[in-house]
C-alpha cells in the first residue's frame, strides 16, 4: 500500500470517525440510552489495568484512533478484496464485520457480555450498536471510493 492509499485510509476513517461522533453527540442530546454508556465502561476497565485514574477524554481519543487510523487503514487495504460494487456496499459488508468483533470482544471486556446482552436492557443496545458502527463504516466507505475515484479520474 502507498502512501496516497494510506492517507485516503485514514482521511476517510477521520470521515467515519467524526460521523460516529456525531451520533453519539445526538444519542446523549435525545437520551437515547442514557444508562448504556460504553465509554465510561471502558474508562473504568482502562482505569483497572493502569491501576490508576484514567481522564475521560481517553476513551475518547483511544476511539477516534481506533476508527480514524486502524480501521481507516484495514478498510483501504482490503477495499479491493470487499464484496460489493460500491462504496456504501463494501461499508455495509465491512461494519457488520466490525459489529461482530466489537459484539465478541469489547462488549465482553467492558462487562456488558456478547453483544451487550447483559446490559439490562434488552436488544436496544446491541441495535444501537449496530446503528453506530454503521453509520461509521458507511461513511468511510462512501468517502473512500470517493478519494479512490478522484485519483481514477486524474489518472485517465
Amino acid at each position: 500500500m502507498d502512501f496516497d492509499h494510506i492517507w485516503k485510509s485514514i482521511a476517510a476513517g477521520l470521515c467515519g470517525s467524526a460521523a460516529h461522533s456525531g451520533l453519539m453527540a445526538l444519542k446523549s442530546w435525545l437520551r437515547i440510552l442514557p444508562t448504556f454508556q460504553p465509554y465510561d465502561n471502558l474508562q473504568m476497565l482502562l482505569t483497572a489495568l493502569v491501576g490508576n485514574s484514567v481522564h475521560p477524554m481517553v476513551p475518547w481519543v483511544l476511539s477516534f484512533f481506533n476508527g480514524s487510523v486502524m480501521l481507516g487503514f484495514l478498510f483501504g487495504h482490503f477495499y479491493q478484496r470487499l464484496p460489493g460494487r460500491t462504496g456504501v456496499m463494501k461499508g455495509v459488508l465491512f461494519g457488520f464485520a466490525v459489529w461482530i468483533a466489537m459484539s465478541l470482544t469489547f462488549f465482553p471486556a467492558i462487562g456488558k457480555g456478547l453483544f451487550a446482552a447483559q446490559a439490562g436492557l434488552g436488544i436496544t443496545p446491541t441495535l444501537f450498536a449496530l446503528a453506530m458502527v454503521l453509520t461509521y463504516s458507511v461513511t468511510l466507505g462512501v468517502a473512500y471510493s470517493l478519494f479512490t475515484s478522484q485519483t481514477r479520474g486524474r489518472a485517465t
